[in-house]
């Protein structure tokens, strides 16, 4: 099963965890709609495709003004997206999530995999950060914590 950034941020939304407010945009023009909407005076465009590593491959975007927010949408909308992540794949960008931009004090990365060979679903986590988890792993597999949890058996 796969989520978009956004549809996992409903998600959450929805169960009462805080996610900052973003908005979906198809168009150009609807992602200048979005950020006039959500207020502010910096936006991140982010193009939602299947797979992570978007901000290396130009998926995601700090904006200043409108006229930026539609420069950065019309770039990414339409388009297709290939990642060191996506095996391969040039994967469509059909739509683009605008966000206020936010001042980050520290990242985390939180992940959830759902293994089926195995059974069980795996939760991953680290106080490393999720921009080059990859690199954390190979270079430093200690900061890497995963709990599994069997279908069958629970915890």
């Amino acid at each position: 099963m796969n989520f978009h950034e956004y549809q996992a941020k409903q998600l959450f939304a929805d169960y009462g965890i805080p996610v900052p407010p973003g908005k979906i945009a198809r168009t150009p023009e609807e992602a200048v709609d979005a950020a006039k909407a959500l207020g502010g005076d910096e936006w991140v465009v982010k193009a939602q495709i299947h797979a992570g590593g978007r901000g290396k491959a130009g998926g995601v975007k700090l904006v200043k003004t409108f006229d930026e927010v539609k420069a950065a949408a019309a770039k990414m909308l339409g388009t297709k997206m290939e990642t060191y992540q996506s095996g391969g794949r040039a994967l469509p960008v059909n739509v683009v999530l605008v966000t206020e931009a936010s001042d980050i004090a520290k990242e985390l990365y939180l992940s959830v995999l759902v293994d089926r060979g195995t059974k069980s679903v795996a939760f991953i986590a680290s106080a490393r950060g999720g921009v080059d988890i990859e690199q954390v792993a190979r270079e430093n597999p200690e900061d890497i914590h995963t709990l599994e949890v069997n279908f069958v058996e629970g915890l």
